[in-house]
């Protein structure tokens, strides 16, 4: 079948009731991770040849408005939002099973990536990998991994949401910066050093259910396009207020060496920008759907969300693929040299294209851990059990445990 057929096929298959706009934003916002971790995360090699993370931004702060455009998980949460509310409200049968199935959906991949690492440790240990390097290796695949548990929380609280939704609309998500603002004054304000480091904790779930809670109201069509001016608006005022008048950390990602970061647990400016996303997000939706609308365009979009998952679990063991067979040739300019200089980014943005090819090419084979594991042979119960334990083993190991 040539690449055209394909394309025909897939806008063909397409039911004429898909959001097709929802999808190319989810789409682009999970581009954005792999582009991320990709751009901004680096190594350095010590002189027993192993790894250790680095970032450019360290030396490159100028850089940090890089990560504003990258960081869109919050536009993820937004349709994340709107597409399990519609979900939702199709589902078959209880509530219960509803969200056993979307539970389901989120652990088999994360279950299949952490289940072949602890597989491969001990093989790349014996073939004269550093233990610090798989350490690195380790940290690194298990870092995305926290979006799918508070995924699955958020995810867990819909009906909750859909209430929220009906009682107050699009203002439902009000009391959640709310709270992250409140939360933010008590560890960066006048009383900061009375205050327990724990107190942070409290924004974690506020501060990712916002744009969840926004997507919700957007899909019980309680979100009008003045609203979604509004939160433009006022997200791209707040954003710049705080980044100007009360010195948040410019970089939406962590610093190695910075004392704070803005992504964990969310500050008030990660919300910021994300309300900001999630307005122009809704004020763009429909021409959105439109370009879509064109076969060349929509097929991609169809990939990457039925991969969605395979990319996240998988795109930082993409990049060690090729970082770790160089890291015993030596110092390979984007790859195991210091991310601090010129020569650098250009090095690292000549192995992008590489990354993503090998995480075409491990997608190829790692996307059967989206699907029901009793559908590729075996008994589902004992490939559980087993990737349950293995999956525990290299948490342990990931989060020196042992």
């Amino acid at each position: 079948m040539s690449v055209r057929q394909l394309i025909s096929r897939i806008d063909e298959r397409t039911p004429a009731h898909r959001d097709r706009a929802v999808d190319g934003l989810r789409a682009l916002a999970l581009l954005a991770v792999p582009a991320g971790h990709w751009l901004l995360g680096g190594f350095t090699r010590d002189n027993g040849g192993a790894l250790h993370n680095a970032s450019p931004l360290s030396t490159f702060a100028v850089f940090s408005p890089v990560s504003w455009v990258l960081q869109m998980l919050g536009v993820f949460f937004l349709v994340g939002g709107y597409a399990s509310v519609l979900s939702y409200h199709r589902r078959p049968s209880t509530t219960g099973a509803w969200l056993r199935g979307r539970m389901v959906r989120l652990g088999r991949p994360v279950l299949g990536v952490t289940a072949v690492w602890a597989l491969m440790i001990p093989v790349l240990y014996a073939a004269g990998v550093p233990e610090a390097t798989l350490r690195t290796g380790a940290k690194l695949v298990i870092q995305p991994l926290w979006f799918v548990g508070v995924y699955a929380v958020v995810t867990a609280l819909t009906p909750y949401c859909v209430r929220t939704a009906g009682r107050l609309g699009g203002w439902a998500a009000a009391p959640l910066i709310g709270s992250v603002a409140l939360v933010d004054v008590l560890r960066y304000g006048p009383y900061a050093d009375a205050v327990p480091s724990w107190l942070s904790l409290l924004n974690i779930l506020p501060g990712w259910l916002f744009a969840y809670q926004l997507g919700v109201s957007w899909g019980e069509g309680r979100l009008s396009r003045r609203g979604a001016r509004l939160l433009l608006v006022g997200g791209t005022a707040l954003f710049a207020v705080l980044l100007l008048a009360f010195h948040y950390p410019a970089s939406m990602v962590g610093v190695p060496g910075e004392a704070r970061t803005n992504s964990h647990p969310p500050s008030l400016l990660v919300l910021a920008l994300a309300s900001a996303q999630s307005g122009a997000a809704v004020l763009l939706h429909g021409r959105i759907g439109r370009a879509l609308r064109r076969p060349a365009l929509w097929a991609p979009v169809v990939v990457i969300n039925l991969s969605a998952m395979t990319i996240l679990c998988w795109h930082q063991t993409a990049m060690l693929t090729a970082a770790v067979p160089a890291s015993f040739a030596g110092a390979v300019p984007g790859l195991t040299t210091a991310p601090d200089s010129a020569v650098w980014i250009l090095a690292r943005l000549a192995w992008m294209p590489l990354f993503a090819a090998l995480l075409a090419l491990i997608a190829r084979y790692a996307r059967r851990f989206e699907a029901p594991w009793e559908a590729v042979g075996g008994t589902g119960t004992a490939r559980r059990a087993a990737a349950g334990l293995l999956a525990a083993g290299f948490a342990v190991f990931a989060l020196r445990l042992a």
